[in-house]
């Protein structure tokens, strides 16, 4: 352990000190904290169990809209999407009239605490489920950067290592499987063991969360095969940070349809056609997870002397829980203002938002309606394997976020 780097390194105004200890956050994509605590009230997670114990359980806040992407930007930047840019999936690029996936680091605005922490010494390694985030977490970072989905077509010259299957154990998984996230798992432990990395971000994928209630047994057994691979990166004396982007719930009725309010179809109705272009940010290339309906979207508005008519009587439209202008989106929502619409709709706990029925295919999932994006899927879990010092025992009790998990884990632990 002697010969991994302590040399401080700092990115976006935040200073890490890190300890001569493998270092290790996970973001369990989709895990609402009643997936922790279901899972442990059985007895399925062990080691999980002990980190609460032993080190800091606790609430913490996402960024909103709180979709995989804006939140694996905020985690590896430690900053908000005001500042890193990153607003969604999915947006409107009103530069280039074009509705287009936020996959590219060519949308970051932020530096990541990653990249600093390779320039500083420490061997880096990204592990994502999804492609789609690669290109963004490893943003001019010198390391290992690859995903479960193409683990396959590593290459040491493009990815910072080559032969992963070979190193891992395991074939490359299909993405829509509890595989693909105990791969990425089973390639932080290998990494470790095998010297490559000593400072690690791994990035599941949500689609058991999206799939499965958390007292179902196919997500039970997922989590205890997680927490058996957490044991072995603890073993090999890692200090563990682990939370969520965001979390999940049903969004179906009571007879278990799906609950969807057709925003663009609703805008039509009431104020005519052609007027509006409703954009749903956790549009992705994901279709069975959530077929492109979240509980959060965004509206262009044509007639920009209709937007304050338009916000009011959204409003006070049942299943709707929050309205933003724009101006109001960018300190409230902490969103960039030239990559948000001119309203912002939030939904209920049990309701997801949509354009129009032809934009969402539902005849793709696998089970039935999962979701998340707005105010109800915020709060998530933060985990950590070692106590907190006291400094940091203080910020726990105010207002964590879950981007802060990197400087809690670094920083913030007694070693």
């Amino acid at each position: 352990m002697s010969s991994i780097s302590t040399q401080a390194f700092s990115a976006n105004g935040i200073q890490y000190k890190p300890a001569a200890k493998p270092i290790v956050v996970i973001c369990i994509d989709g895990s609402a904290d009643e997936y922790l605590d279901t899972t442990m009230a059985f007895d399925r997670m062990p080691n999980l169990k002990k980190m609460a114990a032993v080190g800091y359980r606790g609430m913490v806040r996402g960024a909103l809209p709180s979709f995989t992407n804006v939140n694996n930007s905020s985690i590896v930047t430690g900053v908000t999407p005001a500042v890193h840019g990153i607003s969604g999936n999915f947006f409107y690029d009103a530069a280039k009239d074009q509705e287009v996936m936020m996959n590219s680091a060519e949308y970051l605005r932020a530096e990541t605490l990653l990249a600093a922490a390779a320039n500083a010494g420490r061997k880096v390694a990204v592990v994502t489920a999804k492609e789609k985030l690669r290109d963004i977490l490893s943003h001019k970072m010198t390391g290992i950067a690859i995903s479960a989905e193409k683990a396959n077509q590593a290459k040491k010259e493009t990815h910072g290592v080559d032969g992963v299957e070979t190193i891992v154990g395991h074939p490359t998984p299909a993405i829509y499987s509890a595989d693909a996230s105990l791969f990425v798992l089973r390639a932080g432990v290998a990494f470790i063991e095998n010297g490559l990395a000593d400072f690690l971000y791994l990035s599941l994928t949500d689609y058991m969360q999206h799939t499965y209630a958390p007292d179902a047994e196919a997500s039970l057994a997922f989590y205890e095969a997680m927490d058996a691979e957490i044991g072995k990166l603890l073993q090999l004396g890692a200090i563990v940070g682990a939370t969520a982007d965001h979390g999940m719930n049903a969004k179906v009725k009571a007879d278990g349809s799906p609950n969807v309010l057709f925003v663009e179809d609703m805008l039509s109705e009431k104020f005519g056609e052609n007027g509006f272009r409703v954009i749903c940010p956790i549009t992705d290339p994901y279709v069975k997870h959530h077929g492109a309906l979240g509980s959060y979207v965004v509206v262009h508005v044509n007639d920009k002397s209709k937007i304050g008519e338009i916000k009011n009587w959204l409003a006070i439209q049942p299943g709707i829980t929050e309205v933003y202008d724009k101006t109001t989106a960018v300190h409230v929502l902490e969103q960039p203002e030239d990559r948000i619409g001119d309203l912002v709709v939030l939904s209920g706990r049990d309701v997801v938002v949509g354009r129009r029925p032809q934009y969402h295919d539902l005849s793709a999932l696998d089970g039935t309606l999962r979701s998340h994006g707005g105010r109800y899927e915020e709060m998530v879990p933060m985990v950590i394997s070692h106590p907190l010092n006291e400094a940091y025992t203080m910020k726990a009790a105010g207002d964590p976020r879950n981007f802060d998990i990197f400087d809690f884990t670094v920083n913030g632990t007694t070693r």
